[in-house]
């Protein structure tokens, strides 16, 4: 009895310790908490920081062009030097020698040249002589044969003076050949007359080098000479001096990685900072941006030249500056925190993360076509839409999927349709669509869905159905228009007037009347960038009619991109894109083509990216979105909230956002978000 009063005491115990025990755990197992944030509306201005050197815009080094001792230097560091000033000597005593060498040849020369004269005149009268010596025999001749005829002598004399007569011939051809010779001694000896002169003068020169002056005017920033020290002009010509001509106009020569030099132009504010001057900031401009690629380390940068003034001289050459150009800026935009980007929570995934609900990969190009407006408005996803808008719970959400995975392949297919056909075949598949839809639906869940299907009815009456019109390139994320910002607003549509063309351009003066941007029914990026081509180009109709054909054939490719590794759907899209821009160039007059190449400089760099943020909600439980993002500044990121998103009316300002998840169970790995630029 005692042993079973025992046992029972111990299990009462046991039990106990269990329950505090469990108690324990349970108060001391942490709950999630988490560091927050508001989305804020603002300014943002994306940057690219590098670092760099201060340099003059013009410095010259000075070097010797002979080779010998520094006798004399008349400057320092810091001195001022005109323009041809003597700032250095060379020992000239080695070229002096050679100068009075060369005078002595010259005079040689000439010398040979009167002696060459003088052969001539020599040989001249060697000819006058044969001449005569010629003459002579020849009247000896006519007196002999004369004689002949009276039998007087013998004709052997008469063959003796004829052979005398040609002897002396040929003798004064010799002398004349000698005057020749004589006369061409002359012309060589003219000639080497010339080559010493020459000399002399090389001579002279070399002399005169070994005066070392200052081809600028400037200040002397560096000397690497001292009295004494011989330099050796050979392969190399040595630096002497290094002379700046202007330090009140200076410049920054930073080094801007590959990756961010797209980003960089003419012309953009740059602002840096100097280490010897704390607490200030310095503003230029980028003068040039270097084509030439410096590589180090395997990695690849680019100079560029910033521009500022520098009164006063008080930046010094050879500063280290810390570069910030400004490659972009949005006014009265969505921001929010760079931390909130790398916050991960296990377990809360994007209520669109699905694989029914994802889109093409090609921005603007939903893989469900505009038939699906009735339950979404433009840009929005059809199976969120529905998903929130008749909070339909895990069973109903299994089978939307597969209902829309089912009729996917219909909808895609509309576009190989004729323009006649199109439309019959899209109400075909949008009935479906609505009665598959509520088979699983409750009553009032059927209410709700015929109450979007006619706010859908109604948008789409006030809005040109996006099948109709051709799709707007998705390349880049540009700056708010006028018109993009209406439609930021809320407004479906965009169609401004453009100021007609200038007399001559392209197309006629029947073509070149104002013309209506035709519009987007997709407002957001895709509107602001189509919205920009057609203002800022001033296109006639029949180029707009021409780009908007261009856009259209390029729908099936954009399209196709969904069937493509990850991994290689950017290259395909980048190749997509060129050739879009390659075709709209053709249909341009050469100041529209020279202004869409300078819109497309401007935006290189401007595109979005994607990204996953957490918000917390008023029952203190996080929820995840996918989200774009456009610039940053390094601390806050850009938020693109397309009007008509399904998330518009939670992503807006004043939201809280996640920043880190300090303790709790539920939370897990931080991890690195998408690059924000």
């Amino acid at each position: 009895m005692k042993t079973t009063r025992w046992l029972g005491a111990a299990v009462i115990l046991a039990a106990l310790g269990g329950a505090a025990w469990w108690g324990f755990v349970r108060v001391a197992e942490p709950t999630a908490s988490y560091r927050t944030a508001k989305i804020e509306r603002g300014e943002l201005q994306s940057a690219v920081s590098a670092t760099g050197t201060v340099t003059p815009v013009t410095q010259v080094q000075v070097s010797s062009q002979v080779s010998g001792q520094i006798k004399e230097l008349f400057v320092d560091f810091n001195s001022e030097v005109r323009q041809g000033q003597l700032i250095a000597r060379l020992d000239p005593e080695t070229f002096e020698y050679r100068v009075r060498q060369s005078a002595a040849d010259v005079e040689a020369a000439r010398a040979s040249v009167l002696t060459a004269q003088a052969n001539v005149q020599s040989a001249l009268a060697q000819v006058n002589r044969a001449q005569g010596d010629v003459a002579e025999a020849q009247r000896d001749e006519k007196r002999k044969q004369d004689l002949l005829v009276q039998n007087f002598i013998s004709p052997a004399e008469l063959d003796t003076a004829k052979a005398r007569t040609a002897s002396l011939v040929e003798s004064a051809k010799v002398a004349m050949a000698q005057v020749d010779v004589s006369r061409a001694q002359v012309q060589n000896a003219a000639a080497i007359v010339k080559q010493r002169e020459a000399q002399l003068q090389q001579a002279r020169v070399d002399l005169e080098r070994t005066q070392i002056r200052s081809p600028v005017a400037g200040i002397v920033i560096k000397r690497s000479v001292e009295v004494g020290q011989t330099v050796a002009a050979s392969l190399q010509a040595p630096e002497l001096f290094v002379i700046a001509r202007n330090l009140s106009d200076m410049q920054v020569e930073a080094a801007i990685d590959e990756a961010d030099i797209s980003r960089v132009r003419d012309g953009l504010k740059v602002s840096f900072t100097i280490d010897a001057f704390p607490g200030r900031s310095f503003d230029g401009a980028v003068r040039q941006v270097r084509k030439a690629a410096v590589s180090s380390q395997n990695v690849v940068s680019y100079t560029v030249v910033v521009g500022f003034a520098n009164p006063g001289s008080m930046m010094l050459p050879g500063m280290t500056a810390n570069v910030r150009i400004i490659t972009d800026t949005r006014d009265n935009v969505l921001k929010l925190p760079n931390a909130a980007l790398r916050v991960r929570i296990a377990g809360v995934e994007p209520a669109a993360s699905a694989p029914a609900a994802r889109t093409s990969a090609a921005p603007g190009f939903g893989w469900l076509p505009s038939a699906f407006a009735q339950v979404a408005a433009p840009g929005g996803g059809v199976r969120a839409r529905l998903v929130e808008g008749l909070d339909l719970d895990a069973a109903q959400q299994t089978k939307l999927d597969a209902v829309l995975a089912e009729l996917r392949p219909g909808f895609v297919a509309l576009r190989e349709l004729p323009d006649e056909q199109r439309a019959a075949a899209r109400d075909k598949l949008t009935a479906e669509l609505r009665e598959r839809v509520n088979v699983f639906l409750t009553p009032a869940q059927r209410e709700r869905y015929k109450e979007l299907q006619a706010q859908a009815a109604s948008r789409m009456a006030s809005a040109p159905s996006a099948a109709a019109a051709p799709p707007s390139p998705p390349p880049q994320a540009v700056p708010r228009t006028a018109a993009a910002k209406a439609s930021a607003a809320g407004a479906q549509t965009a169609a401004s007037v453009r100021p007609a063309l200038p007399a001559g351009a392209e197309g006629g003066a029947a073509d070149a009347r104002a013309v209506a941007a035709p519009a987007v029914a997709a407002p957001g990026p895709l509107l602001e960038v189509r919205q920009r081509l057609f203002d800022e180009l001033r296109l006639s109709q029949a180029q707009a009619d021409q780009i908007d054909a261009i856009y259209a054939a390029q729908r099936p490719r954009f399209a196709e991109l969904r069937n493509l590794p990850e991994g290689e759907r950017a290259k395909a899209r980048e190749r997509i894109l060129a050739d879009m821009r390659a075709q709209v160039a053709t249909r341009l007059n050469p100041a529209q083509a020279d202004r869409y190449q300078a819109l497309q400089t401007e935006l290189a760099g401007r595109g979005s990216s994607r990204g996953r943020i957490y918000l917390l909600h008023a029952d203190g439980k996080p929820r995840a979105y996918s989200v774009r993002l456009g610039i940053s500044d390094g601390t806050m990121t850009e938020l693109i909230v397309p009007p008509g998103s399904p998330d518009a009316d939670v992503l807006v300002e004043g939201a809280t956002v996640i920043t880190a998840v300090v303790n709790g169970a539920a939370a897990a790995r931080p991890a690195g978000g998408p690059r924000p630029f």
